[in-house]
């Protein structure tokens, strides 16, 4: 294995423990004896002064190996979990030959390495009152959504498919299917499972660049959708009016709490996870008032364990920070009772976690493979950093079962 190059060390030469200061010595010798924990697989570690140590079986898989290049990333990583080693990774401060690889052995070693994973109890209730104060009122969801969708156009452009869909596609066991081919697949179980017809009027919440919208009009249906983000808006509309469908789709700048009319059936994909666990009985209210009798609605969402949900809610972490500011994931369980309380009985028609997985490998190959074009627009290496572990972190969580995504069914009790 590679050590350090004798100008690499001779550049960190100055971080060696010994000029540390006291503070910066104590949480670096804290990180490394946390590191002794390592159980399962192994991870091997090159530090700043050119040592490489081998924690856990170097026989056993999984395997990673991190390079630790500024001693003040074992501070970070310690106050701040999985957020302070987001911070440590744009900074710099340590880096390694493969991303996924480190995350899933931090992953497989959670409960030896919590304090790096999760971070110091204070830190979490910062980062927690930090989240909270992005809630997703009218003008703070529109903060939330620019801050991620509005990134421009020409940006997803190089990674997306052709449909333009940011969600997870359905594979249905065939991993070798075209990215492009398993998004429609998703879009069509959604009409499948909601039994549209054409000359039906639906409703959809969130409708992003106009994946679906296109899909169902495809099929005859007409569609009204709407988002809060300009970018996606105006792309959509392009898309729409380029397909030769304005007849049966209409696409507008609409917050869904402003939303009036009803609707034969009501689709949302992937945009729950923005609205907040404070505003989910308004959510539901609104889908409550907006179906037509006998109507029913199918809601998409990222979702976490059931038995995670209370440690996650109760802090923040890198995606919540620095990805998508003022989200918040339902548990399954959760979902249903904030359903139930509109008077909906929801039922789960489809989990697909690792389709998600797949779609994110398919999106960070792209990513890298037109790296050159992104730092064209303007994009500096802090940024692509940060979404080159943002594409990893949630592949791997969704490899690992401690995300999945689903497709409710949601249908008034008699």
């Amino acid at each position: 294995m590679n050590r350090l190059s004798s100008s690499q060390r001779a550049l960190l030469q100055p971080c060696i423990p010994a000029l540390l200061s006291s503070r910066t010595s104590l949480f670096a010798r804290l990180f490394l004896a946390a590191l002794k924990r390592v159980a399962v697989g192994h991870l091997v570690l090159l530090r700043p002064d050119g040592e490489e140590t081998i924690y856990g079986d170097p026989h056993e898989a999984p395997g990673a190996r991190l390079m630790l290049l500024d001693w003040r990333a074992c501070e970070a990583i310690l106050r701040a979990g999985d957020i302070g080693f987001a911070e440590a990774y744009r900074a710099g401060w340590v880096d390694t030959p493969d991303l996924g690889a480190v995350l899933r052995v931090a992953l497989d070693n959670e409960a030896a390495l919590s304090g790096a994973i999760h971070g110091a109890w204070l830190s979490r209730r910062w980062y927690q009152l930090r989240h909270l104060l992005r809630r997703n009122t009218r003008g703070g969801s529109r903060r939330n959504i620019h801050a991620h969708y509005d990134l421009g156009n020409p940006f997803y452009a190089l990674w997306l498919d052709e449909t333009w869909s940011y969600s997870a596609a359905h594979f249905d066991g065939d991993s070798d299917r075209p990215l492009a081919e398993a998004q429609e697949a998703k879009y069509a179980h959604i009409c499948d499972v909601l039994r549209l017809k054409p000359g039906m009027h639906v409703l959809e919440i969130g409708c992003g660049w106009g994946g679906f919208a296109l899909h169902a009009a495809r099929r005859g249906v007409n569609v009204y959708g709407i988002t809060i983000s300009a970018a996606q808006l105006a792309k959509a509309q392009a898309r729409i009016a380029q397909a030769g469908c304005t007849d049966r789709v209409k696409l507008e700048l609409r917050d869904y709490r402003d939303l009036e009319g009803t609707y034969d059936a009501i689709v949302s994909i992937e945009m729950f996870e923005a609205v907040g666990e404070a505003y989910w009985p308004t959510f539901f209210d609104q889908i409550s008032r907006r179906l037509r009798p006998g109507g029913q609605a199918v809601v998409q969402s990222i979702t976490i364990d059931d038995a995670r949900f209370n440690a996650y809610r109760s802090s923040s972490d890198f995606i919540r920070e620095y990805i998508f500011p003022g989200g918040m994931l339902p548990s399954p369980e959760r979902f249903a009772q904030a359903a139930g309380r509109s008077g909906f009985s929801s039922r789960k028609v489809l989990d697909f976690g690792r389709d998600y997985a797949e779609t994110l490998r398919r999106w960070r190959e792209q990513f890298e493979a037109q790296m050159g074009a992104i730092l064209a627009l303007g994009f500096d290496d802090a940024f692509i950093r940060m979404w080159r572990l943002y594409l990893c972190y949630c592949e791997v969580g969704f490899d690992a079962g401690r995300t999945d995504v689903m497709q409710f069914l949601l249908a008034r009790r008699n």
